[in-house]
């Protein structure tokens, strides 16, 4: 199937066929087949690469009125805003902030690129714009079973087809165990397929033996200078005798080396940003950019890192980019990230070793996919990552028209071989699974729809949930009793009110507290912290200090580590300033989370004050990623508290203070 047989503009055929889009890839015929041109609905659960933006196009391209393609992450919304800006004859529009505004702006676009949390947050303000929707296309929609985000992205998916039942839906995910329940929710037709446009062999790695699942093998040459194990009989033996002892960074560096000594790049993924950064450094040692042939271009890209600031972090970057290396997690500051990514994109750079949130973000395929670390930290100690994480890794390898395959490794020893091939090359990826039932996602999403007005009985409410997938899955009963409980908790908590004329008639109402903190898209819990902390401010001292604890003690500010040759230091920061903290050092249930978040607010005080960005990072041990998101919520939720301030009458003057200043 031709692109030029579809029903699309000549200027549109055009603009494919400059981009060497000329025929369908197999998924992409399945979806026309589907009837993702005629409205119907569709979801595609296909591998990475093999054309799902294409698909979603399509949908927008055909629909009979104004498109809505919903993403995940903010950096993906650009990328994506980007690809269909550049569409003949469309007019398209982002939104990923303003958490308190309708987006009216918005109105009138032929595409809107929007976060979910961006559209739910509209729905809540009353925006119209929603309503004349033709097509919602949603990008990882597998994301449903994600703690957080999922929750939000089922029920505004739900809210929107509710509220406009002739409204075409697309969903893309990556491969799933059950995409048929996905399907079954959205009553869409299901195109599944495993075909990518680069055949892709995944193996796993010991020492420097690779066996991948085509029955073919790689070795590389592993560095063991000073590795080794102590044998039986207490004499030194050599590592290539005991694959257990050999270093995983030596094997992904190896590994690396000789993807990029074949004219390829390489993701290497490892389990936090400092290993990310270390692996980075380790791997400049390679001479990558020489290999490469990028000496000059990698030189440039570290120019464009040392342009964007002067912390440590940025230099650090820097460095390894002149090596032809780089590293990318979420400490970096966005304009770091986007000299990565497009230095990547150039191949001006060889390697990058990264946290796992690169696999789920942008679009950067390279020729090898080297995972160095399955397991990471959780509340339970280390953890096996789950399957699909990994294989969202592996996904990446392979470059359509560059690479003739795509190569995913997994670094392994002799005792866990057998277990990562079994988990990650042979087992299927984890069923998705719904998060509504979660006791926080459920309270905030009970308290938009009673302050939308979409609900004003717990039987109502369960009506509204009715089309969510947790409801398709389980049933709408199986929520009455969490719906019930989350009700109890936003009337104790002031949010919501009871008019009752008995027992069993009685009717819901936002408070005009609730409204608020609805519209301002602050969770329950933030909203009740921020009124108790601005009613015990208005009763001190208040300073700036003050009200950045404030912002900073709730669920909505992230966290901020604590380490432990810090703590002590923090926590004589907090006695020294008791008269401007709204607190009593001996009240939080969970001190450690809360001198976290004082910290969090000493640190947004000085930077108010005048302290630099480099001087924070080098101080407090944050990146400077981190700083600026911290102050990006800060400023949202400064703005939440004094909507909050002026909804129940109480003025703090340091909340204008701090957010003016900031």
């Amino acid at each position: 199937m031709r692109v030029r047989d579809l029903p699309l503009s000549q200027p549109v055929v055009d603009h494919f066929a400059e981009r060497g889009v000329r025929e369908l890839y197999p998924p992409q015929r399945a979806a026309v087949d589907a009837g993702v041109c005629e409205g119907a609905d569709v979801v595609a659960a296909v591998p990475t690469a093999s054309g799902k933006t294409f698909v979603a196009q399509l949908a927008l391209l055909t629909a009979d009125g104004p498109g809505l393609y919903v993403c995940p992450l903010r950096a993906l919304a650009r990328e994506k805003y980007e690809t269909f800006a550049a569409l003949p004859g469309v007019d398209v529009g982002i939104s990923t902030g303003d958490f308190d505004a309708t987006g009216e702006a918005l109105a009138g676009n032929d595409v809107v690129v929007a976060t979910s949390e961006k559209v739910d947050s509209a729905i809540r303000n009353g925006a119209s714009w929603v309503d004349e929707l033709a097509c919602v296309v949603v990008d990882e929609v597998h994301l449903l079973g994600a703690e957080r985000r999922g929750p939000t992205l089922e029920v505004t998916l739900a809210t929107l087809r509710r509220r406009n039942p002739d409204l075409q839906t697309v969903a893309l995910s990556a491969t799933v165990d059950n995409p048929e329940a996905i399907a079954d929710w959205l009553d869409a037709a299901l195109v599944e397929s495993d075909w990518r446009p680069v055949e892709l062999r995944t193996g796993v790695a010991v020492g420097g033996e690779v066996a991948f699942d085509d029955g073919t093998g790689l070795s590389v040459d592993v560095d063991t200078d000073g590795i080794g194990g102590v044998g039986d009989d207490g004499d030194e033996t050599d590592a290539d005798d005991d694959d257990a002892e050999i270093d995983p960074t030596e094997v992904t560096a190896a590994l690396v080396a000789d993807a990029v000594a074949d004219g390829g790049q390489c993701l290497a993924f490892v389990r936090s940003r400092r290993e990310a950064v270390d692996l980075a450094e380790r791997l400049a040692d390679e001479g990558l950019a020489a290999a490469l042939g990028v000496e000059g271009a990698a030189a440039a890209a570290a120019e464009d890192a040392t342009d964007v600031d002067g912390t440590l972090t940025g230099r650090q970057l820097a460095d390894c980019l002149r090596a032809g290396v780089a590293f990318h997690h979420a400490g970096l500051r966005s304009g770091h990230r986007a000299v990565v990514e497009s230095a990547f994109r150039e191949r001006d750079v060889a390697c990058i070793c990264a946290t796992p949130t690169l696999a789920a973000g942008v679009n950067v395929p390279a020729r090898r996919v080297v995972v160095r670390d399955q397991r990471r930290y959780g509340e339970g100690g280390m953890a096996w990552i789950p399957t699909l994480e990994v294989h969202q890794m592996c996904g990446r390898a392979g470059r359509p028209g560059l690479d003739p395959h795509g190569e995913a490794v997994l670094v392994a020893d002799a005792d866990t071989r057998d277990e990562v091939r079994e988990r990650y090359v042979e087992g299927e990826p984890e069923a998705v699974e719904s998060q509504l039932a979660d006791p926080g996602a459920l309270r905030t999403h009970v308290l938009a729809a009673v302050a939308t007005g979409f609900a004003a009985t717990e039987s109502e409410i369960l009506d509204v949930f009715e089309g969510t997938f947790y409801a398709r899955e389980t049933g709408a009963g199986g929520l009455a009793d969490a719906v019930a409980v989350a009700v109890d908790d936003l009337v104790a908590a002031g949010m919501v009110a009871r008019e009752t004329g008995g027992v069993e008639d009685y009717r819901l109402v936002a408070t005009a507290v609730g409204e608020t903190t609805s519209k301002q898209y602050v969770r329950p819990e933030t909203g009740e912290r921020i009124v108790a902390g601005l009613r015990a401010a208005a009763d001190m001292s208040a300073t700036t200090l003050t009200a950045f604890e404030v912002i900073c003690d709730t669920p909505d500010m992230q966290d901020t580590y604590l380490g432990n040759a810090e703590r002590a230091d923090v926590y004589q920061f907090a006695r020294t300033n008791a008269a401007h903290l709204t607190t009593d050092m001996t009240e939080p249930e969970d001190f450690e989370a809360w001198l976290e978040s004082v910290k969090t607010a000493r640190i947004l005080d000085e930077w108010i004050g005048g302290a630099t960005v480099e001087e924070l990072v080098e101080r407090y041990r944050i990146g400077p990623g981190d700083l600026d998101s911290r102050v990006e919520r800060a400023e949202w939720l400064l703005s939440a508290a004094e909507a909050l301030g002026e909804t129940i009458g109480v003025s703090v003057p340091a909340v204008s203070r701090a957010r003016s200043r900031l």
